[in-house]
C-alpha cells in the first residue's frame, strides 16, 4: 500500500522528542522559543508566534483585528473549512468568492466585486502551496475608491486604514513569491504544521507579522502570546521560575499555545527542510514528466514567473470528466493499493454552509475544478519506484473507467 502523506518520523525526530521529555519540561518553554527564533530566521522576518494550529493563528488575527458581528470577510469558496469557520466564530459573515481556473487561488476580480462598506479583511489561501496573487490584492485594497468605502470599527482597523489582507499559508511554508518566502507578502500570515504538512510538529501552526509601519512587532508577539494563553501575561515556564509565580490576566483569551514536544519535532524538520523541499520538487517533476503525454491529464501549475510552490499538493485534474467519474477513478486506484485524495470539497457543498444559504451554482469555477481533481501522494520517503507505481495505477484506472 502506498499511503497519501505520512509524516517523516525517524531516529532524529524520536531523539529530539526524547530530549524534550527528559528535560522535565513538555509544555510551552525553551524549545518553543527556539523554534520561533529559527522560523523567523528561515522566513526572513523578525517575529513569529507558534501556536497549536494554523486555524488558531487565523482566529487570533481576526480577534486582534476586532472582527465581529456586522462585519464581512472575503474568502475563497475553494478551501478547507478552517479558513471559513474562523470567520463564523467571530460572528462576522464569510463572503465567498470564486477562484481562478489556472491555479485554484482566489480571483482578485471577484474580490473587487465583493467588497462593501462592511468588508474588513480578505483571507487569501495559498492552496496546494502555490501563493495567491498578493500584488493584485494589495492593488485593490490600496485603491483610493476602495479605501474610501472602508469603515473602521476598531482602533486597530483605523490604524491600518484599509481592508486587511491575511494569508492562510497553511500549505505554503517554503514557497516563494517575487523571491521572498511566503510570510512576507500579506499583512499577517498563518502557517500549519499539521501531521500531513511538509514541515510538521504533529499539530501546530505559526503567525508571522508584516505590519511594522503601524505596529511594533515585538509588542504584537507579546499580545498574541497572551491571547493564546487565556489572556495570561506569563506562560507556564516563566511562572515556575523562582519567584515568578505571580501573573495577571489581561483579556478573556484563548488556549492554543504550542508545546515543547511539538517544537522538538519542528526543530528537526526545519533543520532539514530544504532537503524536504528538494525531494518534493523531484516528485512533482517526475509526475509531470510521466503524465504530460496523456491528453486527459491537466498538469497543475506550480511554478510561474513570480511564484514557486512549496510542493505541498500535486493537484492533478482529469480533463472532461464529472464528479461521479472522478470518484470511480479514485475507487479503482484505491483497490490497487494507492491512496489518493481530493482537495477540497468546496465550502458551498458542505451541509453547514448550504444551510446558511451558500450555493455551489454561484461558484462555477470552484465546481469545475472540484469535480475532476485528484491529489497524488507526495512525501519525503516516497521513492521514484513508488512514484512510477502511482502513475501506472492512475493511468490504468483512468483508462479502465473511461473505457467502461
Amino acid at each position: 500500500m502506498i499511503p497519501f502523506s505520512p509524516p517523516r518520523i525517524d531516529d532524529k525526530t524520536i531523539a529530539s522528542v526524547t530530549e524534550a521529555l527528559k528535560s522535565g519540561w513538555i509544555s510551552t518553554g525553551p524549545k518553543t522559543r527556539l523554534f520561533e527564533q529559527q522560523l523567523a530566521t528561515y522566513l526572513g522576518t523578525d517575529e513569529v508566534v507558534c501556536l497549536n494550529s494554523a486555524t488558531a493563528g487565523l482566529q487570533l488575527i481576526l480577534h486582534w483585528l476586532g472582527i465581529g458581528e456586522g462585519d464581512e470577510v472575503i474568502v475563497p469558496a475553494y478551501t478547507y473549512t478552517a479558513s471559513v469557520n474562523v470567520i463564523v466564530h467571530t460572528g462576522a459573515t464569510p463572503v465567498l468568492v470564486d477562484v481562478r481556473r489556472e491555479d485554484f487561488n482566489i480571483d482578485p476580480e471577484k474580490v473587487r466585486e465583493a467588497i462593501t462598506e462592511k468588508t474588513k479583511a480578505i483571507i487569501a489561501v495559498d492552496i496546494g502551496g502555490f501563493p495567491a496573487d498578493y500584488n493584485e490584492l494589495f492593488g485593490i485594497v490600496n485603491n483610493n475608491a476602495i479605501k474610501a468605502k472602508f469603515k473602521p470599527g476598531t482602533d486597530v482597523q483605523s490604524a491600518i486604514g484599509r481592508i486587511m489582507v491575511i494569508a492562510d499559508a497553511a500549505h505554503s511554508i517554503g514557497a516563494r513569491y517575487h523571491d521572498d518566502y511566503t510570510g512576507k507578502q500579506a499583512d499577517m500570515s498563518s502557517f500549519s504544521f499539521h501531521a500531513v504538512k511538509n514541515l510538521t510538529t504533529a499539530e501546530g501552526g505559526a503567525v508571522v507579522f508584516n505590519v511594522s509601519q503601524w505596529f511594533n512587532h515585538s509588542e504584537l508577539k507579546s499580545k498574541f502570546k497572551t491571547s493564546s494563553l487565556h489572556g495570561q501575561n506569563k506562560d507556564a515556564f516563566s511562572k515556575v521560575q523562582i519567584g515568578g509565580w505571580r501573573y495577571d490576566v489581561l483579556e478573556a483569551g484563548f488556549k492554543c499555545n504550542m508545546t515543547d514536544l511539538q517544537a522538538a519535532i519542528g526543530l528537526v524538520e526545519l533543520e532539514r527542510y530544504e532537503d524536504t523541499l528538494q525531494r518534493r520538487r523531484d516528485i512533482f517533476r517526475n509526475y509531470s514528466e510521466a503524465l504530460s503525454s496523456y491528453e486527459w491529464a491537466i498538469i497543475p501549475n506550480y511554478i510561474s514567473k513570480y511564484k514557486c510552490t512549496s510542493y505541498h499538493l500535486y493537484m492533478l485534474r482529469i480533463k472532461g470528466i464529472n464528479e461521479t467519474t472522478r470518484d470511480k477513478i479514485i475507487d479503482e486506484i484505491g483497490k490497487n493499493g494507492v491512496a489518493v485524495n481530493v482537495h477540497y470539497i468546496p465550502i458551498p457543498m458542505l451541509t453547514f454552509y448550504k444551510n446558511l444559504g451558500y450555493r455551489i451554482a454561484d461558484y462555477p469555477v470552484c465546481y469545475e475544478l472540484f469535480q475532476n481533481e485528484i491529489s497524488l501522494p507526495v512525501y519525503y520517503n516516497l521513492t521514484d519506484e513508488q512514484v512510477q507505481t502511482v502513475v501506472t495505477t492512475l493511468v490504468n484506472a483512468v483508462n479502465n473507467v473511461l473505457n467502461e
